[in-house]
């Protein structure tokens, strides 16, 4: 039985020597990465479950060791350096003061003349190591410091144009999608191809479609987080890189199924829907009412004022469902005019689910609304769905229109409802 190093609960690989890090920075972060996996609250379920944590405790040490004895050997040969020509400088300046000394019993100068060439040899002496030692202190620095510069030398991807246009009205003409296509960087696979959209004033739509079809990219780019590929998106006839990327991120509330679970205050965790409104109590409530998180926060020690998560000892964690109640509730909390929902009833019960969508239909009767789903009960009540399939779109209409088709909708549609019979 593997015993845990007692580094482990105290070594930091950054504490490594810089020049090890900086030769080996693709081990580095493998290094931190375990070390984070072996202490996240989250992981623990799985890493105790399928017996990782001595396999995965065995490649930490291992590059552990890897990296402190690179750093010893550094180490080593700086502290043989620093001896040799620590030996070299005793030796000069002994040798000097010999040699001084030697003069002035000869006779070949005064006593005075010993007594300032030995302060004038000490002061240079001194001089000098105070240079030596300045210059490698720099080039030890200038390691550093050559990665924050670089960091300060990083350009944002997305940027504001010089002169942003001022913000539509919000009951023009929607959004439209012109030929978008998109692929990340790094991939030789498109995300999206040629995709052709539109989302009218006040209609609600829905996006389906297989794992990686590119549904939630297709929000990413609306959010505008990337700016397409090829072809334009368009906000009530204005194109987004027209348009000042805050602010209209100011007009577009999104909760990602892989949202953020802040670990504070209940009553931030919903407020930051709308920061502006952070320390409106009402209206941080009334969204928590409208998600269903009301029950699950006054069911708390603390109320609205209970730390979520297990970050902090007296934190509450929550289960997923209640966790997904208080992310929905951050969406209603905010004020907009596009709201996008991406799987938010994924940890939710039928019932809580049926509530939430009566209370999201309610909420966005004057907005438009995008809903992703995996669960054909949900987009049902779109006024038209979209089918994403490979990164296209492939199909587009109402429900009914989409089975009469007999296609990719109809198909996953009779798929899903086979396993409720």
């Amino acid at each position: 039985m593997a015993t845990v190093p007692a580094f482990i609960a105290q070594s930091n690989y950054a504490d490594l020597n810089f020049r090890v890090i900086s030769w080996r920075a693709p081990e580095a972060r493998r290094l931190n990465y375990l070390e984070y996996l072996l202490t996240d609250y989250d992981a623990v379920k799985e890493v105790k479950l399928f017996a990782l944590g001595e396999p995965l405790l065995g490649r930490y040490a291992t590059l552990f060791w890897t990296f402190l004895r690179e750093d010893q050997s550094i180490a080593q040969r700086r502290s043989l350096a620093s001896l040799g020509w620590g030996l070299l400088a005793t030796l000069t300046y002994y040798g000097a003061y010999f040699w001084i000394v030697l003069q002035t019993l000869e006779a070949d100068i005064t006593l005075g003349d010993m007594t300032l060439y030995l302060m004038i040899f000490r002061n240079s002496q001194n001089t000098f190591e105070s240079i030596f030692w300045g210059l490698s202190e720099m080039y030890e620095n200038g390691l550093f410091m050559s990665n924050l510069f670089a960091f300060l030398e990083l350009e944002p991807r997305i940027r504001a144009t010089p002169t942003p246009m001022p913000p539509p009205s919000s009951d023009q003409r929607g959004v439209e999608f012109r030929g978008v296509s998109f692929r990340y960087e790094g991939h030789d696979d498109w995300a999206l191809r040629n995709v052709n959209l539109t989302i009218g004033p006040g209609e609600k739509i829905a996006l389906v479609g297989p794992n990686g079809a590119g549904k939630t990219t297709l929000i990413k780019l609306l959010a505008r987080l990337y700016d397409p590929t090829e072809g334009q998106i368009l906000f009530n006839g204005v194109d987004l890189r027209d348009l000042d990327p805050g602010e209209l991120r100011r007009r577009i509330g999104v909760i990602f199924q892989d949202f953020v679970h802040y670990h504070l205050a209940a009553s931030e965790n919903i407020g930051f829907g709308q920061i502006e409104a952070l320390g409106d109590r009402p209206r941080i409530e009334a969204s928590a009412v409208k998600s269903g998180a009301h029950p699950v926060i006054t069911a708390l020690p603390e109320g609205y004022e209970t730390i979520l998560g297990r970050w902090f000892a007296k934190g509450r964690d929550l289960s997923g469902g209640e966790w997904q109640k208080i992310a929905l509730g951050r969406a209603f909390m905010r004020s907009c005019d596009i709201l996008v929902l991406d799987e938010p009833t994924a940890a939710l019960d039928a019932e809580n689910e049926y509530q939430v969508f009566q209370q999201f239909r309610q909420l966005t009767e004057e907005k438009m609304a995008i809903l992703i789903s995996h669960r054909f009960s949900t987009v049902r009540m779109a006024d038209r769905i979209y089918v994403l399939d490979d990164g296209q779109l492939r199909e587009q209409g109402t429900h009914e229109e989409l089975l009469a088709r007999d296609g990719i909708y109809a198909r996953l549609f009779t798929l899903q409802a086979q396993s409720y019979r």
